[in-house]
């Protein structure tokens, strides 16, 4: 079973081109959701403003500096995850992330190479086994309003839209693979459209903006334009009692 690629046999009821197809709209979604959170949102326009207004009174950063800057905010911040300063929820933060890179990279190698080697129906399962691992870590034991607020963990807001369409999307479709039903599938695309749909309304463009952010962020410390801003903001582990340190950041 897990060396079997199930779109591969999936083929026998819907044609290889039409599931190419669906593919390249999720990611005509993905691209213009979040174009369109960009525009609506002002993100852009704000990062650019604020770039000028800051440019005036920074000191100069030579092109080496911005080389070695922008490799620590890939190695750091992107790969490592480091802004995140609890162990648990970077490692669950991982988890996910790389979980489910592997498994959107091997499920469009399939759909595309119905043909490929084992290696890639064994990474399929390993990303969404590795998504399943660190988001319901983190649904259920992570949440700031679980862990640190003692809400319920089946409490739904609006933030979650991400999270959750991610979490149904890998579940119902690790689910599908190994019982091959009908309905499962169709429940799988159902969730997976809403997570590459619901990108203007959920979390899910946050993964470009966040290396952009981080970037700037280091940029700005290199050139003295953050110097005068208070620490707390990047270093939410002091926040709290300092004999009993939050678990939740």
């Amino acid at each position: 079973m897990f060396s079997i690629n199930p779109f591969a046999a999936l083929s026998a009821s819907i044609s290889p081109g039409v599931m190419q197809a669906y593919v390249v709209l999720m990611v005509v979604l993905v691209a213009a959701g979040t174009l369109f959170d960009i525009v609506h949102k002002g993100s852009a326009k704000y990062f650019f403003a604020n770039w000028r207004k800051t440019k005036a009174r920074a000191k100069p950063v030579d092109g080496g500096e911005l080389v070695s800057i922008a490799l620590k905010t890939g190695v750091v911040d992107v790969l490592a995850s480091g802004e995140f300063c609890n162990a648990k929820r970077r490692v669950a933060h991982l988890l996910t992330m790389y979980g489910f890179v592997l498994h959107v990279v091997s499920t469009v190698v399939m759909v595309f190479n119905q043909s490929t080697s084992d290696m890639w129906p064994h990474l399929w399962w390993i990303g969404g086994l590795m998504v399943c691992l660190g988001g319901y870590w983190f649904w259920f034991f992570i949440r700031a309003d679980v862990a640190a607020e003692g809400n319920s963990p089946f409490r739904v807001m609006h933030a979650d839209l991400f999270i959750l369409s991610l979490l149904a999307s890998v579940t119902l479709g690790l689910l599908w693979a190994y019982l091959q039903s009908t309905v499962l599938f169709a429940l799988y695309v159902i969730a997976t459209t809403i997570l590459f749909g619901s990108v203007p309304w959920s979390k899910f463009a946050h993964m470009f903006f966040k290396p952009a952010a981080a970037f700037e962020k280091r940029v700005s410390y290199a050139n003295g334009t953050r110097s005068n801003l208070p620490a707390p903001a990047d270093k939410p582990e002091q926040f709290g009692s300092a004999r009993t340190p939050p678990q939740h950041y």
